[in-house]
């Protein structure tokens, strides 16, 4: 093997791979800064705490109200949002790469709006009495979100399905899926009762207000279960990038290869919306930024969710810091940092 610019060929026996140092230096940065804003976020609410405070309580010193606060109120938030986008983050860019498509992002393909339709349903036809009304609604509406998800992508995967996944028919489809899902939930608020028409609005907006540890724990679980194989089989994404004819010279099964990390990428933007709602355009961006900042071929899979993870945690604190003691849902600042970026790829790309 030869070196190329930024990249040095590295072997161990029979495993050989590349040394990208810009792309270590990029994730790097990016966990810095998700660090960072994580810890500020902690620290900033209507009692706000020193960051030498937070960082106290985070490996068990300092008093017990100021630990309370830190580890039962504030931190389950931020890492609720860290995992959200870490999540969001590799499922865009494992479908951005499978597909060939900066566009082809779960929330592009109808995911995000399948887990909407399942939490709106919960909240209109549970109404004032139903599910939510009866406590339950921290277990019903991220069950219900998770089912819809699911639903639409496994409805995605079987229509798109011919033999191997074609990355335009997966487009084609996503967006059929996208309309049906939009289209439900719409009727839906339209029946609904206006308060819980109200409550449905904000959910699916994207928010992580009064997150607890009963989100971030299950989202932690799926992800230490779902990252390892999405990482595993992304070893031959470089492959796949470079076109569909080189990759099955090479000896890859580009259909079940392409099949299987697409239903992984939309059980991790599934499981991520329930959680959270639908946080717009942080899959969509975060591959795309992760690329151009690494400098690599295609969006790497470590830098995309680090980066993510940032972008989420950072709207965030945006969100709660804007406008005085209101606090706007954080899918409203992602959509706004997210729409000119869509643009812009529209624009670049034919």
């Amino acid at each position: 093997m030869t070196a190329v610019a930024g990249r040095t060929p590295v072997r161990a026996g029979v495993v050989s791979t590349m040394w990208r140092p810009r792309v270590l230096v990029v994730a790097g940065a990016a966990a810095l800064v998700l660090v960072l804003v994580a810890v500020v976020s902690v620290a900033r609410g209507d009692l706000a705490l020193p960051v030498g405070d937070v960082f106290r309580a985070l490996v068990g010193q300092g008093d017990a109200a100021t630990r309370f606060v830190v580890v039962e109120l504030r931190l389950p938030r931020a890492l609720t949002g860290a995992l959200v986008g870490l999540a969001l983050g590799l499922a865009g860019a494992v479908t951005q790469t499978a597909v060939r498509n900066p566009l082809a992002t779960p929330e592009m393909l109808g995911i995000t709006v399948g887990a909407s339709a399942g939490a709106v349903a919960v909240i209109v036809l549970g109404g004032s009495n139903g599910v939510v009304g009866s406590g339950l609604a921290s277990v019903g509406m991220p069950l219900a979100a998770l089912a819809g998800g699911l639903v639409a992508a496994a409805a995605i995967y079987l229509l798109a399905w011919r033999g191997g996944i074609d990355g335009y028919r997966l487009v084609l489809v996503g967006i059929g899926i996208d309309a049906i899902g939009g289209a439900i939930v719409y009727w839906l608020l339209n029946v609904a009762d206006v308060n819980d028409a109200a409550r449905a609005l904000v959910w699916i907006t994207g928010s992580l207000n009064a997150r607890g540890w009963e989100h971030a724990a299950p989202l932690g679980f799926a992800l230490l279960l779902l990252a390892p194989v999405v990482l595993w089989l992304g070893r031959h994404l470089d492959v796949l990038s470079l076109g569909e004819e080189t990759a099955v010279a090479l000896g890859v099964r580009v259909g079940w290869l392409r099949g299987g990390l697409t239903l992984l990428a939309f059980a991790l933007a599934a499981v991520a919306t329930s959680a959270a709602g639908p946080i717009m355009f942080v899959a969509l961006a975060s591959p795309q930024i992760a690329q151009r900042l690494s400098g690599t071929p295609r969006p790497p899979l470590v830098g995309s969710a680090l980066v993510a993870a940032a972008l989420t945690v950072t709207a965030d604190l945006l969100a709660r810091s804007l406008i005085g003691a209101a606090e706007l849902p954080v899918g409203v600042v992602t959509a706004v940092l997210g729409a000119p970026f869509l643009i812009y790829l529209l624009v670049r790309r034919r």
